[in-house]
């Protein structure tokens, strides 16, 4: 591992298919027309990495990549960007693809074309991997079947873990090993009717940090120091793609945690960088 890095993270990266459309298609047999459609760097912990090294950050990856043309490509955008990654390869040689299809209003229907399952905790990268987990200031663990053995060595070597559980409703027992190991953790309001509810269990359950991402309406923090710390959405002139606002408000979220900022500044900067997020084709600010 090279030396200095701040922010080991582990999970997904991607090469996504993105189509954009008027508007969603209603889950009925018809024919729609694309606007436009790209293909693109994506995966939630691409997004993270490639949005804390535009802010400064030494970051390393460790994913999942195939042998084939796809995972060239995501590794080459991966680290124009400066991320060092750590690739584990494939079992069936080929790169996790999506198909993404987004609509005027920010909506999308993300359709898993490929994604990889169990790779080997073992070998040169692993090593690497252990060292970074140890060394790094933050450890980050995305939703992931290879990411799990991350997740499990950081829990076992007493780690501060931030995990992003994104649509999380409440049940699904895929997310709960990081929902349980999450000291640090993110998730929107999307498919939670009872947010609050859920925040609060986990401050209650030893929790640390938990915020609450709410689209254009801003976001929510709790920390068992305090209330609920709410900030609004940053204003944008034009919303042109929101692929990676999420992601884009987790890193600046973090980048403040790491200069020192407390929870309400913090939200702010992730605020701010999520914004410029949203207003590039990208997953980082144009």
């Amino acid at each position: 591992m090279p030396v200095g890095t701040e922010v080991l993270v582990a999970g997904p990266a991607s090469w996504n298919l993105v189509v954009q459309l008027e508007e969603l298609p209603a889950p009925t047999p018809h024919t729609v027309f694309a606007r436009s459609h790209r293909d693109t760097v994506g995966g939630t912990s691409a997004g993270k990495t490639l949005n804390l090294a535009r802010l400064g950050r030494s970051v390393l990856l460790r994913t999942v990549l195939g042998t084939d043309e796809d995972g060239a490509r995501v590794r080459s955008a991966l680290e124009a960007e400066g991320v060092r990654v750590l690739a584990e390869p494939s079992p069936d040689g080929r790169t996790e693809r999506h198909l993404n299809l987004m609509d005027d209003d920010g909506g999308r229907v993300s359709v898993y074309l490929r994604a990889p399952g169990e790779v080997p905790a073992t070998g040169p990268a692993w090593d690497a991997t252990v060292t970074a987990l140890d060394e790094a200031a933050a450890v980050v663990v995305d939703l992931a079947v290879p990411a799990l053995p991350v997740l499990d060595l950081a829990v076992a070597r007493g780690r501060d873990v931030w995990v992003d559980l994104h649509d999380y409703d409440g049940r699904s027992q895929f997310h709960r090993p990081w929902v349980e190991a999450g000291t640090h953790v993110f998730l929107s309001a999307d498919r939670l009717d009872d947010w609050r509810g859920f925040m609060a269990e986990r401050v209650d359950a030893g929790a640390r940090l938990v915020v609450c991402t709410r689209g254009a309406r801003g976001a929510v923090a709790l920390t068992p120091d305090g209330g609920f710390v709410e900030v609004g959405a940053q204003p944008v002139a034009q919303v042109v793609d929101t692929n990676g606002a999420g992601d884009g408000f987790f890193a600046g979220f973090l980048d403040a945690h790491l200069r020192g900022a407390g929870v309400e500044e913090a939200m702010h900067s992730g605020g701010r960088h999520a914004a410029l997020v949203v207003q590039s084709l990208d997953l980082v600010p144009a």
